[in-house]
């Protein structure tokens, strides 16, 4: 099969990995990815391309008109990529109200090559003209749907789209780059926090519960965002700010290491009506290192985690400080959970296994037409 994916978000050199894994495949006869040079996030945040080897697979760096809107962002040179590589299938890795998901969509089409898109989406939501007529069309056009929970999928459902479709992460993580220190670190206990800092992914959450915590410990922030400085003063207010290491976002191929670092991992992330968490990365690659994680029942959190960690209710710090309290006075818990999360990530989670159940899909629409089976 030769198969074309466009995909904004392998700007990031971590994820393409994923690529490697689709690309080594025997049914893939060759594979070409497309992404931007750059990615504009909500709030500022830049994502930059970051360079890495692509072995066994094409990738082209393509403009995007309209970055930073997740809604009419696209590539103008998709169709001509497309009609020059003659592909069996097109992967559009974008939500299907994504202008640059329809227009994908209908240049595979134009070709003869069958389609498949991907959604995170995990709550109902009706969009305006012309975006609702952008989610009917490839609805109706697509030939299989890639959800990234149950969940989205059943929103998937709910919207209307009648088509087969497959529960699978759209990303999983190295499980040799992300994998457990092979000494053990002394010293002060660190707990970390890798986020977005905005109010959803709960850091004033976490602050509040954090002074109540006895003994010696330090948190670890790596992110940035709107709300870095409201949080930093609210540290001060508290008392802890000297306890606390802010640091900005760092390189997806550096953050295995820094993830070494942490005795516990936290994500107390909080539902809001528009927004609630649809997976939560930096859970599983603390759990592929080994680390304990503590997150919130916000979303997909619940499911990620499974048995290998410790769930509190959301927008509860006392609840946080219990969890937190546990692990840091029980290191024979923390290995446990460790030892858990590090099992749970290499039977659902690795790259591999996310290329594996995404061929499947391939090849159910390539040879098989719609009779292709939920994959969980």
């Amino acid at each position: 099969m030769r198969i074309l994916m466009a995909s904004k978000i392998l700007v990031v050199a971590a994820y393409r990995r994923k690529l490697e894994e689709i690309a080594a495949e025997p049914a893939i006869e060759a594979l070409l990815a497309v992404t931007p040079p750059a990615w504009h996030e909500p709030g500022g945040r830049k994502l930059v391309f970051e360079p890495a080897p692509s072995n066994g697979y094409a990738l082209r760096i393509e403009p995007i008109r309209f970055n930073g809107s997740f809604h009419l962002f696209h590539w103008p040179g998709l169709g001509r990529l497309i009609a020059d590589f003659k592909p069996d299938l097109v992967h559009m890795d974008e939500e299907a109200y994504n202008l640059a998901t329809v227009l994908g969509v209908r240049a595979a089409r134009r070709v003869g090559a069958r389609s498949v898109f991907f959604t995170w989406q995990n709550l109902l939501r009706r969009y305006p003209p012309p975006f609702n007529g952008f989610e009917r069309y490839v609805f109706q056009t697509s030939a299989h749907a890639i959800a990234g929970s149950a969940e989205a999928l059943s929103v998937l459902r709910a919207k209307g789209y009648m088509g087969p479709g497959s529960v699978i992460p759209q990303f999983g993580v190295n499980p040799e780059l992300f994998a457990p220190a092979v000494t053990i670190a002394d010293g002060t206990p660190t707990i970390g926090f890798v986020a977005r800092l905005v109010e959803e992914k709960g850091i004033f959450v976490l602050l509040e519960a954090l002074t109540g915590l006895a003994g010696e410990w330090r948190l670890h922030v790596i992110g940035s965002g709107p709300l870095k400085t409201r949080a930093q003063h609210r540290a001060a207010e508290l008392g802890i700010a000297h306890r606390i290491v802010w640091e900005p976002g760092v390189p997806s191929t550096q953050m295995a290491e820094r993830m070494r670092r942490f005795t516990v991992l936290v994500q107390p992330s909080l539902t809001r009506r528009h927004w609630k968490e649809q997976f939560g990365r930096a859970l599983m690659e603390a759990m592929a290192c080994g680390v304990a994680v503590v997150g919130s029942d916000s979303g997909e959190i619940p499911h990620l985690i499974g048995d290998a960690g410790i769930v509190v209710r959301q927008n509860d710090p006392a609840a946080l400080l219990r969890a937190l309290a546990e692990l840091l006075s029980n290191p024979a818990l923390r290995a446990q959970l460790g030892a858990r999360g590090r099992a749970r990530v290499l039977a659902c989670f690795t790259h591999r296994r996310v290329a594996e159940q995404t061929v499947a899909v391939y090849h159910s629409v390539v040879s098989e037409g719609a009779g292709a089976t939920i994959v969980r």
